[in-house]
């Protein structure tokens, strides 16, 4: 446990990040100089004044400290400072430094990509990510590239006049070791997946009435996994969409078929008749241990059978997600993996490396599992991306990620994802409809308001009006 003892509360947040990107999973706790802090593993104590602040880390009788000039309140400019002096003590107590360096947000690219915007060029965009945020020259080539190739794929959409619609369908075969993500068994809801799917076209109907007179840049059907659901009622899934918005104009659909045992022929020619363009089918692992230990109930053979029914459906972009860091996996299984992904021959291949969320059950079982992915790991899996001819273009960061690492999409030209983009970069509406869908309504100057849909699959259900009632607050008061 860490304590953590400041006279200020402005950085508060930035200091908790830092600390826990060292140091995951630990508790840090508010205290203050006369608790007994002996408790603690160690005391972070951040003392601001008017031209100075003090930054100290202490263990017992030890002290490490550095100070940082400016004026506090200043937050703009002073920020970077004060992370970059606690980077480098931590990083002196830790013994270790991050690939990241004092980067702890999820969207590393927004930097790079405004910096596009304004002409920067390459060098001084690396540069900056090393010099002002400590990042590694790995990682700065590596966010560099993405938000070069970011701006080059967004350069013809108008933000102002588009949006993106999200459809989310809460139902999988089962739930995986590492996944957090609001899921429930198809199993047990079969018989409810009708009155879900009632509640769902409803919100779908009151978005397409709302955004009549927009254009929908991209449509992302995810989950959970949407191919749970039965041919019959993902073609009325998808009649319904076709009813409610121009699919004569979207740019690209993308369904989540994830789950190799949920994707049929039957459903494939559903999927491909209805006009999309795009689908995941994601082995994780192609290694059969490990997929029965996370609780997979397919095999690396099904991943196979399934990549080649889909292309005998016709589609001509198929992504495929892999995890590095596995329990139990190292750079031999990432070999096995990435071989028979080179066999198959996928459009994109997305590189995670595992982030073990708290309320995932591999959370509470992390005692009797080895994983979390290391740097050699990650090199590797990006490196046979570059060995199958894609190129990243886009990124993301999750919490929780041992080693500060991050999830890279990879992909063939041509065969990116915008929707992928635009949700990190925040661009423009992500309209959501589904339980436990959350909406990012983007108002003037980048102001970016939230709306979420309540997770649990029948209180959406039965309280669906509410949801609409929430969107409709939000819309208006942005008008």
């Amino acid at each position: 446990m860490i304590g953590l003892i400041q006279n200020e509360t402005l950085y508060e947040y930035d200091i908790r990040s830092l600390i826990l990107a060292f140091c995951i999973g630990e508790k840090i706790e508010l205290s203050s100089e006369g608790d007994d802090n002996s408790i603690y593993d160690f005391i972070c104590r951040v003392f601001c004044d008017e031209e100075e602040t003090l930054l100290e880390l202490r263990t017992g009788e030890s002290v490490i400290s550095e100070k940082v000039r400016g004026d506090f309140r200043d937050k703009r400019n002073f920020k970077n400072s004060l992370k970059a002096a606690l980077y480098r003590l931590l990083s002196c107590y830790f013994q270790k430094e991050l690939p990241w360096g004092t980067l702890n947000g999820i969207r590393p690219t927004k930097l790079v990509f405004e910096d596009c915007l304004r002409g920067k060029s390459r060098a001084d965009m690396q540069a900056k990510l090393c010099r002002d945020y400590l990042a590694s020259e790995e990682k700065a080539d590596l966010c560099v590239s993405v938000g070069i190739k970011e701006t080059e794929l967004l350069k013809n959409i108008t933000y102002e006049s588009g949006y993106s619609l999200y459809v989310g369908i809460p139902f999988c075969p089962s739930t995986c070791l590492y996944c957090s993500f609001t899921s429930y068994p198809i199993s047990a809801y079969r018989e409810y997946a009708d009155h879900y799917l009632d509640a769902l076209i409803r919100e779908i109907h009151y978005i397409g009435e709302q955004y009549r007179d927009r254009e929908m840049i991209s449509l992302y059907v995810g989950g959970g996994t949407p191919t749970t659901l039965s041919p019959e009622q993902l073609e009325r899934l998808f009649g319904e969409l076709k009813r409610c918005f121009d699919f004569g104009r979207v740019r690209e659909i993308t369904v989540e078929a994830g789950r190799p045992d949920s994707i049929t022929a039957e459903k494939l020619s559903v999927l491909s008749e209805n006009g999309v363009t795009r689908i995941s089918i994601n082995p994780q692992t192609m290694n059969n241990d490990t997929l029965r230990k996370i609780g997979r109930n397919h095999t690396a053979e099904d991943v196979a059978d399934s990549f080649h029914a889909a292309r005998k459906a016709g589609f001509d972009n198929i992504n495929m997600d892999t995890i590095c860091g596995l329990p139990g996996e190292g750079i031999r299984e990432l070999e096995t993996t990435f071989k028979a992904l080179g066999e198959l021959e996928p459009d994109s291949i997305t590189v995670h490396a595992l982030a073990i969320k708290r309320s995932a059950p591999l959370n509470q079982m992390r005692d009797q599992f080895s994983c979390g992915a290391d740097d050699e790991m990650i090199r590797f899996a990006q490196r046979a991306c570059f060995d199958l001819g894609m190129e990243p273009y886009y990124m993301y960061r999750q919490k929780n990620i041992p080693g500060n690492f991050e999830n890279t999409g990879f992909s063939l030209e041509e065969k990116e994802c915008l929707y992928n983009i635009l949700i990190m970069e925040e661009l423009h509406d992500i309209i959501a409809a589904g339980a436990g869908a959350s909406s990012k309504i983007v108002g003037g100057r980048r102001n970016i308001q939230r709306v979420e849909n309540l997770k649990d699959v029948r209180q959406y259900t039965e309280r669906i009006e509410e949801m609409i009632l929430r969107k409709d607050k939000l819309l208006k008061s942005m008008c």
